[in-house]
């Protein structure tokens, strides 16, 4: 910083160079005057200027050194008291824009948390319309009608959940209660769920559930799987879906392998990104890219390690990595 306050300064320098050199030149004109006597002075006098020059920047950049630290949060409580009248402009400057940013932030966060309850409550309303439809549909006589109402209906409601748990995920941190859940009564909720999509794509499940219990938040959780079982259904057909828990390691691990048409090997580093949807499958203009980007979100919060493994045509194995009871400790307290 001493070479931009010197390069700041550098009229101040400028001028005492120019007038050392206008004494040497007249001394070296005028033959009264002492050569060797005027060097000295000016040698003195540069001397004084120097120490003067670091003495100033010992003063005048403590200020600047201050706001050069200062953080994002714009916090100027830890500033020192400026000590010139430039040094009280610019705080002045700045304690005026920290108001106006501190307000504006105030105002685009209030708007975000009132647009955030409007479409929550939006959405909790639409689930009353939706529950009629469903009572309405199981009294549809014609199988056929029946099971297509019954997959659009459960379309419409899965994409009202992604968009719930999308805007309640911004508080997951204050959301999540890690709990034992039965894993098994888990999964057959999440399938009895889907139980209208399935029949009508020809879908079954193979369940080998070694382990029953896991320690985990069961609301969250619930929305991993359900995801991650929507996108096996929606890239299989005709086809066992396979669900298996073991222990390896003191962790618990659970898959979910369909034998649908798999994600290529250019898209698999970018299943996670959010928006992004698969470059093989263009005419699928259902996929809103938010499903997976959400789900590992999801598991990041919970400290689970999701990993997809797939190959194009030969179907995809999702792969859920559980903590160990010890590294839940902190979440458990929340």
């Amino acid at each position: 910083m001493f070479l931009q306050y010197v390069l700041e300064r550098r009229s101040w320098v400028v001028l005492i160079v120019s007038l050392q050199l206008i004494h040497l030149f007249i001394a070296y004109v005028d033959t009264a005057l002492p050569f060797s006597s005027s060097l000295y002075i000016v040698f003195l006098s540069t001397m004084v200027f120097l120490l003067f020059l670091i003495i100033r920047y010992r003063k005048e950049a403590a200020f600047f050194k201050q706001i050069v630290t200062l953080s994002d949060e714009l916090d100027l409580s830890q500033l020192k008291k400026p000590s010139s009248p430039f040094e009280s402009i610019i705080d002045d400057a700045l304690k005026e824009q920290e108001r106006m940013y501190k307000q504006q932030l105030h105002e685009h966060q209030k708007m975000l948390d009132d647009e955030k309850d409007h479409l929550l409550s939006w959405i909790h309303e639409m689930k009353t319309p939706l529950t009629a439809m469903h009572l309405i549909i199981d009294r549809v006589g014609e199988q056929t009608l029946k099971r297509q109402l019954s997959y659009e209906w459960l379309r419409i409601h899965l994409l009202l959940d992604q968009q719930l748990h999308h805007k309640r995920f911004i508080s997951i941190e204050n959301d999540l209660y890690i709990e034992e859940i039965q894993l098994e009564e888990l999964i057959h909720q999440e399938i009895k769920a889907l139980k209208s999509w399935c029949f009508q794509k020809g879908i079954g499940f193979d369940l080998n559930l070694e382990v029953a219990t896991l320690l985990s938040d069961s609301k969250w959780l619930s929305f991993m799987i359900r995801q991650l079982l929507s996108n096996a259904i929606k890239y299989s057909e005709r086809a066992d879906i396979s669900i298996k828990s073991y222990m390896e390691n003191g962790h618990c691990q659970l898959e979910i392998a369909d034998d649908g048409c798999g994600i290529s090997a250019k898209d698999l580093p970018r299943v996670f990104d959010k928006g992004f949807t698969s470059t093989t499958t263009h005419h699928e203009h259902a996929a809103t890219g938010m499903g997976l980007y959400l789900t590992k979100k999801v598991s990041d919060s919970l400290h689970i390690q999701l990993s997809i493994h797939s190959k194009l045509g030969a179907g995809t194995t999702c792969h859920l990595l559980f903590p160990k009871k010890n590294q839940l400790v902190h979440l458990m307290g929340m």
